[in-house]
């Protein structure tokens, strides 16, 4: 009886403190469950609080921040697959490389009809309406600077739902980079715009005809790890992780002590080597 009595009361005063849990530890009802229901809470962070946690990440590369999250017991827990990489590298300055707070979009494939064969008129005003009304970019508000686009799609589709015209229009909006367990198009320009892009494979057709949007801003997973809107994304050479926002400042701080002493370690053999220093031990 008295075990019955303590774990009722560790639970209670579990709900007590996390707000969050105790709602999602209510029982949705059958209509509510029908309607459809997300479990998952999407937190958000103000401008000035996004500054200050990508401050604490500033220089860092995706190894230290595993061994910072190796550090709070997610070990192998947020770390994206090796199939999602950089679809271009800058090895001298790292242009490839984005630290950014995570704004995520889920796209979803289509059971609608393809179009039949139509006048060149025809065609380009159903396409238009299908990107007005199916698989528009509702998302595109939310990019502010020190984002970074983190989309959900069918992984085998061969659609282009990135482009070089409008991964051009989020950079222009503040986004840093984009990730997508899928693919993406103009890969070459996307490359000489030096924007930085994550990807599965390459992807050749238009949305119209091929996805649908489906959400905004809800965890979505990407990579074989989730993703909520306000984690931190990390994406170097090495690949993508994700920093679960509330563990953010433990992880970053660890994560620069690993940082600074493997520079320092570099910068004495390099010494020793009798070569110059370079900005990755600086």
């Amino acid at each position: 009886m008295a075990v019955i009595l303590i774990v009722v009361t560790v639970v209670w005063m579990a709900l007590v403190s996390d707000p969050a849990a105790a709602q999602q530890s209510a029982q949705p009802s059958p209509d509510e469950l029908r309607a459809g229901k997300n479990f998952i809470a999407t937190t958000l962070y103000s401008e000035q609080d996004d500054r200050e946690t990508l401050k604490l990440f500033q220089g860092l590369r995706v190894t230290d921040v595993t061994d910072g999250l190796d550090k709070v017991g997610l070990t192998n827990m947020t770390i994206m697959s090796p199939e999602i990489h950089p679809s271009w590298k800058d090895t001298k300055n790292y242009k490839h490389r984005f630290i950014g707070i995570a704004v995520t979009a889920r796209y979803v494939p289509t059971n609608r009809p393809p179009a039949p064969a139509m006048e060149t008129k025809a065609f380009d005003a159903w396409v238009g309406k299908w990107y007005s009304e199916l698989s528009p970019e509702p998302f595109a508000p939310l990019l502010r600077p020190g984002t970074a686009l983190v989309i959900d799609e069918a992984p085998d589709s061969d659609v282009g739902t990135i482009g070089s015209n409008n991964i051009m229009g989020w950079k222009l909006r503040g986004c840093v980079g984009v990730v997508t367990n899928a693919t993406a198009r103009d890969t070459d320009e996307i490359a000489t715009q030096e924007i930085p892009l994550y990807l599965r494979k390459v992807g050749r057709g238009i949305r119209p005809g091929r996805n649908e949007i489906e959400s905004v801003n809800r965890p979505i997973e990407c990579g074989g790890v989730l993703v909520r809107p306000g984690d931190v994304i990390v994406a170097d050479g090495d690949g993508v992780v994700v920093v679960p926002r509330e563990k953010a400042r433990e992880v970053a701080e660890y994560a620069r002590g690993i940082m600074e002493g493997d520079k320092a370690a570099r910068r004495n053999l390099y010494k020793k080597l009798g070569l110059p220093e370079d900005d990755s031990v600086k």
